[in-house]
């Protein structure tokens, strides 16, 4: 025997737009046929793109990260952030692609966004996270758009141009050692310039995409009362003419457990010259536009990663043998694959619904129920996709066996990038909050839930009519919870808060695989998603527990080991 002589086959991709099943069916239910015909080369061209050049630039930026070098030979502080030429050659191909520019050309209407999330699923497992600046500037020139169109028309063609050498990314400076999430505790302070501008004095602890030519950040004018409300929203360009730093000072580079090639910084800020978006005042609501944006673009970073994975796994089922035969012909290891296909499928469709009804809103074309369904919907995609992503790239290693932990795969990376997904834009449960919020004070929650029951009672008289009636019987369930809690007081309803908004992520997820499954067989295309649907709906609809009670309370205080207060 010459079993000393076997090498194992590594995992290979082909064209990841061929190859995603899942992804090609969706933008042809979404997307109109005279429309999509013409982007669906585009979709292929990139698909080859993201399999082969690049795959290679993503691997070379990942193994030379940055480096802060603060001083010059000749001991002047210049605080230089030195990035690999693949960051840069990733970040070129994202504005030739047109990646940061559909969204704001006008030629699609209300489906660039759906253009552009094909592109972006496509793009960014292979992108070595170029994909968070990308988030980050688009969301910035949403945000200027909308409230501060002087500033906008300055800066705004730098942000959306398919011109490299004229692109500028933005980043969002928000996170300071006093708050992360809780942004009322930002210490930044901004001071009154003599040209009419501010200047900022201040820290910020984690800002991604520090090499940026602009960013967006929160302090409080000086004077100002505390708490959130009073912030206001500053932009600020990181450099002047002469390429020096605009009153900045990098601390040092951050030690990420992933991330690795993405530039993120610890800054203070020394009299930064900064100009108010919008003027001073209500810089919470200001920043609005931006997370929204950016958590989309995190579910699409999600869905992506489970896809691409799925495609590696699927290639190197066919090519590991062991136990007499490949992977792909054992049964148990088929139906892990298949699991993961259901999350991917299931991920995909709540994620590109979000992008169709954004897509119609910044065309104009949205209805009131339109616009209060993306309220919930875009925090529910961001959450769950986000965990989504995170589970399936463990389980992903653990379907390579041995090879998924050996740094020079190259598979460590995936579960190493998933896991910032479920913290960027929000954690499980700040977002969980955010849904209770739009539910009690927006009534968006009401609304979510009568374009769910109309859209089930639409798939009542068709081949997916027990999943659509199963999900229906669980929207009543969550609703009936949703009241229940909200009158037992918000510590009960807060209580709870995580597992209803998983609950809305089921259902919605549900809803679009049985949409997607009809509308499948319908087109003579097969039983894929409305096999997922099925079983989707068999395995996800679960009960929410009693968790407003004082007897569930004390239940969890005794878990914790916990006193009353």
């Amino acid at each position: 025997m010459a079993g000393d002589d076997f090498r194992q086959d590594p995992p290979r991709l082909g064209n990841t737009y061929d190859d995603d099943p899942a992804l090609r069916g969706l933008l042809r239910r979404l997307i109109p046929d005279d429309v999509r015909g013409p982007l669906e080369a585009e979709w292929r061209a990139l698909g080859a793109e993201a399999a082969g050049p690049l795959l290679e630039l993503a691997r070379a930026a990942e193994a030379q990260p940055p480096r802060h070098v603060p001083f010059d030979a000749w001991g002047r502080r210049t605080d230089v952030v030195e990035t690999c030429p693949a960051w840069q050659a990733l970040q070129d191909a994202a504005a030739r692609l047109g990646l940061y520019a559909v969204p704001y050309e006008g030629a699609l209407g209300p489906h660039a966004r759906l253009h552009q999330g094909a592109l972006l699923a496509l793009y960014a497992p292979s992108s070595a996270i170029a994909s968070c600046p990308l988030a980050m500037t688009d969301g910035a020139a949403r945000t200027l758009l909308e409230h501060d169109p002087a500033l906008a028309a300055r800066v705004v063609p730098r942000f959306t141009t398919r011109d490299p050498r004229a692109l500028w990314t933005c980043g969002q400076w928000m996170t300071e050692t006093s708050g992360g999430s809780d942004v009322g505790g930002t210490r930044t302070v901004a001071r009154p310039d003599a040209d009419g501008g501010y200047r900022l004095w201040g820290s910020k602890w984690f800002t991604s995409a520090v090499t940026s030519q602009a960013a967006l950040t929160l302090a409080r004018v000086e004077g100002a009362p505390e708490g959130s409300a009073p912030l206001s929203l500053f932009f600020l360009e990181l450099r002047d003419a002469a390429g020096s730093l605009n009153g900045i000072r990098v601390e040092r580079l951050k030690d990420k457990l992933g991330t690795r090639a993405l530039p993120t910084a610890e800054l203070t800020l020394l009299g930064a010259r900064a100009v108010a978006v919008g003027g001073p005042g209500q810089g919470v609501r200001k920043i609005t536009p931006l997370l929204n944006t950016t958590r989309l673009h995190n579910a699409v970073n999600a869905c992506s990663t489970i896809g691409r994975l799925l495609q590696l796994l699927r290639d190197y089922a066919r090519r590991r043998m062991a136990f007499g035969g490949a992977l792909s012909a054992k049964p148990l290891h088929r139906e892990t694959l298949a699991s993961l296909q259901v999350e991917y499928e299931a991920a995909l469709g709540l994620t590109f619904e979000c992008l169709r009804l954004l897509g119609r809103l910044e065309a104009g074309q949205a209805t009131p129920r339109d616009r209060l369904c993306l309220r919930v919907l875009t925090p529910v995609a961001k959450l769950a996709s986000a965990r989504q992503a995170v589970a399936a790239a463990s389980e992903a290693l653990e379907g390579f066996g041995g090879a998924g932990y050996v740094e020079d795969t190259g598979l460590p990376v995936w579960l190493r990038n998933a896991q910032v997904l479920s913290i960027w834009e929000g954690t499980t449960n700040v977002l969980s909050l955010d849904v209770l919020r739009a539910g009690v004070r927006e009534g968006a929650l009401d609304a979510w839930a009568d374009d769910t029951r109309a859209r089930l009672a639409a798939l009542d008289a068709g081949p997916l009519a027990a999943s659509a009636s199963a999900l229906a019987a669980h929207l009543e369930h969550a609703a009936t919870w949703f009241r229940a809690a909200g009158g037992a007081g918000d510590e009960a309803l807060e209580a709870g808060g995580r597992r209803f908004a998983m609950a809305v992520a089921a259902i919605s997820s549900g809803l679009a695989l049985c949409e997607q499954g009809a509308w499948a067989l319908a087109q003579g295309l097969g039983e894929r998603t409305a096999l997922a649907a099925r079983r989707w709906t068999a395995e996800k609809l679960r009960p929410l527990p009693d968790l407003g009670s004082a007897a569930a309370e004390a239940r969890t205080r005794e878990l914790l080991g916990l006193a009353e207060d």
